[in-house]
Formats: structure tokens, C-alpha cells, sequence
């Protein structure tokens, strides 16, 4: 197994609460990060129909036959242990006794906060990141093979067709999550509106636009984003203004949790395709930004203090990184080759924003070295490296 950069903030965290909850997409490896790293733990899985029926049924007798220290995986299936876990977490008056999965954030977050507030510590677990598969013996992180394979663990422990892998997980989703969280009356339009956002991955959010070329309101797809959002299929990232109230109300950009999911909706069935798509800019800045997201959560961070920059002039920055009250403007470049016009918007926005830290250029090549105006220009599998800072 992989060692998760999750791990860290877990010790920390088992140390000082008496829950600790993992959330995140289905297959993203909660189950295996859980059960090898609590390794003494009791474990039970409430997707087991007899466990769950145990647990809905007689509480008391499942926490007998069950008890702490304790992994509970899928626990938003019964969502009626919640309160016996703030009784007995209270009762033992012990850190460290609980830890619960569970890949639907919508219902998990809302049951926690009614019964756990206060006992719980919550982190999220995407799938591998680059720093990751970094560890992969033999492994090359080709560009092209990245976006086409995707990070799902089981993809790359079992070597599974990604093509393949990717329908089964979107059937799965569809039929288990989507039912589950949003009545979709038919199946065959939510997903061609998966499709039609694939198409728009990276790119300003426009609700109306959406709404007309899917044939369905701008309220429902309001609704749908944000289920996808809470079954951690998509997710936002805000523009820039110095006035926060802008921030709320100004389009967000939209990128896929998982890229090869998203190269999966846009028809693309192997890894010679994705140098040819016309959506490669995208699904590669999709890759990065993504990656920056698990970068955070793995170290206990929110989501938060991630932004892009657009002004009136289309001056655009893909990615701002807030640290403090400085910003780490980053610019995606798909390509192999660094050329000096990459670096524009980077100094563009240098001459607006006075709290400018160091300033990145992520491209595709092999190289990594600093511009004569100061841009440090790395490979992307050299991530890691910029997000330490």
C-alpha cells in the first residue's frame, strides 16, 4: 500500500479527539487507509446487510458486538448511530475511540454537526495524488497517461482498463449516490449533463448556458452541482476580488475531483487521444488544480484559499494560492516546451497585487528553473515542491 500524505494529520488528530471521520469520493481508498493505519481497531462495514440491519435494529447489540476502538465504514447508511457514538465517546472519555467513513458529505457533515459537534475531527481523502504515485516503483508520470488513467487507487493497484473503470464508477454513481441524494427522474439527461459539464471543465460556471443545452431549469441545475459537489464528483474554485462580497457572487471555475473521469465523459478511450483533444489546456490545468486541492486537505486544510484571477481585460491567472496575507499567483501551461509569453499574466498580476510571494509557472516539460523576472517554472510532477512553498 501506498503511504497516504494523509497519514500525518491523522496521528495528530486520533490523538486528540475521540472521532475522527473520513469522508471522500467513493474508491478513493478510505477503506484501506482506515483499516491498515488503525490497524488494532475493530472494524465493520455498514454496506454488509446483515451488519446494517444489526445496527438499525438493535444499536446496543451491534456496539456489544462491535465496540471501540472501532472503524465504522459507510456510516451515513445508518445514520441513527450517531447519537450512541456521542454517548459512548463521552462515556469512555478517550481520544482516538472512533473512526468513521463515508463518501456522501451532505448528509455526513449534517449528521455530524447535529450529534458530534465538538467530538469529531473531520479530513477529507481524495484520490492518489501526484507526490503519491510518486512512490510507484517503475511508475511514469507521463502527461497524457495522467489524464487518461486518472488517480482512482484501484485503477493503479489493480491495472484496470481506466475506459472500463470509469463506466462502472459512473453506473455506480449514478445509480446508488444520485438516487440517494437528488430524485432524478431521468437517468439518461443528468447524464448527458455530466457530459456537457466534462466539456466545460475549467471554465466559468454558467448556469443559464447549462440549463438551455441540457433542457432543464436553472434551479434543478443548481441543485445537481451541488449533489455533485457533495458526492465529491466536481467541485468550485472562486475568483479573486479584493471585495469578498464579488468573490460570492462572481462565477466560479469548475473542475472534476477525478480528471480521468473527466476525459472518461469526454470520449476519450486511451492516452494517444489526449494530446489531440482540443479540451487538453483544460483537463491538464484540471490535473493540477485538483492536485493542489488534495495537497491541502491532506495536511487538515480546508478547500479554502484557492483562487483563480480574471480582470475586465481577460488578464486571467489560472490559480492563486492565499498564504497569509500573501498570494502564490501559479500559471498551467499543458505544454512541453516553456515559452517567455506563459509568464504574462503572472507579471500582469504582479503590478496590481502588492502582497505577491513567489509566483509559479506549472508546464509539462522536464525542466525546472527560474525566469529572469523571478517565475519559478517546474514540471508538474514536481508539485509538491511549490505547495511546501
Amino acid at each position: 500500500m501506498l503511504k497516504r500524505d494523509i497519514q500525518e494529520i491523522l496521528s495528530e488528530l486520533v490523538a486528540t479527539y475521540p472521532v475522527v471521520v473520513i469522508t471522500g469520493p467513493r474508491q478513493s481508498g478510505k477503506t484501506t487507509l482506515a483499516k491498515s493505519f488503525f490497524s488494532t481497531y475493530h472494524y465493520c462495514n455498514l454496506e454488509d446487510p446483515d451488519i446494517r440491519m444489526l445496527a438499525l435494529t438493535d444499536p446496543r447489540s451491534f456496539f456489544r458486538q462491535y465496540s471501540p476502538p472501532l472503524i465504522i465504514d459507510e456510516v451515513q447508511r445508518v445514520p441513527q448511530l450517531f447519537s450512541h457514538i456521542q454517548v459512548m465517546a463521552d462515556e469512555l472519555g478517550q481520544n482516538g475511540q472512533f473512526v468513521l467513513t463515508g463518501s456522501q458529505n451532505l448528509n455526513l457533515n449534517q449528521h455530524i454537526g447535529q450529534s458530534l459537534a465538538g467530538r469529531a475531527a473531520i479530513v477529507t481523502l481524495l484520490p492518489f495524488s501526484v507526490n503519491e504515485l510518486k512512490q510507484v516503483e517503475g511508475m511514469e508520470l507521463q502527461r497524457d497517461r495522467l489524464i487518461y488513467t486518472g488517480f482512482l487507487p484501484r485503477i493503479h493497484h489493480h491495472h484496470q482498463q481506466p475506459t472500463i473503470a470509469y463506466r462502472n464508477y459512473l453506473q455506480t454513481y449514478v445509480e446508488r449516490d444520485v438516487r440517494q441524494l437528488v430524485n432524478v427522474r431521468d437517468l439518461i439527461v443528468f447524464e448527458k449533463f455530466l457530459r456537457i459539464l466534462a466539456g466545460r471543465v475549467g471554465q466559468l460556471l454558467n448556469m443559464s448556458t447549462l440549463a438551455s443545452d441540457t433542457g432543464v431549469s436553472v434551479t434543478t441545475i443548481a441543485h445537481w452541482i451541488s449533489v455533485l459537489e457533495a458526492s465529491y464528483i466536481v467541485f468550485r474554485v472562486p475568483p479573486y476580488f479584493k471585495n469578498i462580497g464579488k468573490r460570492l457572487i462572481k462565477s466560479p471555475k469548475l473542475y472534476f475531483v477525478e480528471t480521468g473521469l473527466a476525459a472518461y465523459l469526454l470520449g476519450i478511450e486511451n492516452e494517444k487521444q489526449v494530446a489531440r483533444d482540443p479540451l487538453l489546456g483544460h483537463l491538464f490545468e484540471n490535473m493540477i488544480v485538483a492536485d493542489v486541492l488534495k495537497s491541502r486537505l491532506n495536511s487538515g486544510f480546508d478547500a479554502g484559499n484557492i483562487f483563480f484571477y480574471r480582470d475586465s481585460q481577460h488578464h486571467e491567472v489560472d490559480l492563486l494560492i492565499k498564504k497569509g496575507s500573501n498570494f502564490i499567483p501559479v500559471e498551467i501551461k499543458a505544454a512541453e516546451t516553456f515559452h517567455p509569453e506563459f509568464e504574462k499574466n503572472i507579471l500582469q498580476f504582479r503590478k496590481i497585487e502588492a502582497n505577491v510571494d513567489e509566483a509559479y509557472l506549472v508546464y509539462s516539460g522536464n525542466y525546472a528553473f527560474n525566469t529572469p523576472d523571478g517565475t519559478k517554472v517546474i514540471p508538474f510532477d514536481r508539485l509538491d515542491e511549490m505547495v511546501r512553498g
